[in-house]
């Protein structure tokens, strides 16, 4: 079984290698990782998130966070932004491989993913708010991005002392409870 890698862990700053579309293994990856999103609350998580060197993400921005019903991953292999759009908005992003924090990041809104499905079929999703920001940061994680080099300079020093803090308390993976402006 999997678990959460955490910064400031170097495979977190490693551009990852696509996967072989259609590899059959990786069902059994995306819904370990899907799991252990659930488990701690996120909304998405990428293969370098927990160790694998693969460009690979689970999504799921409409689960409730309580019933198991409402559950809904999309499952991308290899994805990549093909286009963004709209002015950029700031807004606080959590990352479950920097436990007890929330960032200012500023993204585009919008945005154009081209990935395939664990079938190996090729698709395109859209999305906004949520799902826009959702797709930037996971696709982030697998070019080695992390929320530290996702945030304005000034910021990162800020949200490097306080994830220290956070740390140090006892952040576990899906706490968010300090904010950084």
């Amino acid at each position: 079984m999997f678990k959460i890698v955490e910064a400031p862990d170097p495979v977190l700053n490693t551009v990852c290698e696509p996967c072989e579309v259609g590899d059959k293994s990786l069902l059994r990856i995306a819904k370990q990782m899907a799991k252990l999103m659930y488990g701690n609350n996120g909304c998405g998580i990428a293969a370098p998130q927990v160790g694998l060197n693969k460009r690979l993400v689970v999504i799921d921005v409409d689960w409730d966070g309580e019933n198991a019903s409402t559950r809904n991953p999309i499952f991308l292999v290899n994805p990549e932004i093909v286009e963004l759009a709209g002015e950029p908005v700031t807004d606080q992003e959590a990352c479950l491989s920097c436990p007890g924090i929330s960032v200012p990041v500023t993204r585009q809104p919008w945005a154009r993913v081209q990935y395939f499905d664990l079938d190996g079929e090729e698709w395109e999703i859209e999305g906004d708010e949520l799902l826009g920001r959702c797709l930037q940061h996971e696709i982030d994680h697998l070019d080695g991005r992390t929320l530290f080099e996702s945030c304005d300079n000034e910021v990162k020093v800020r949200a490097l002392q306080a994830y220290d803090q956070a740390r140090s308390m006892g952040a576990k993976p899906g706490d968010t409870s300090i904010l950084v402006d």
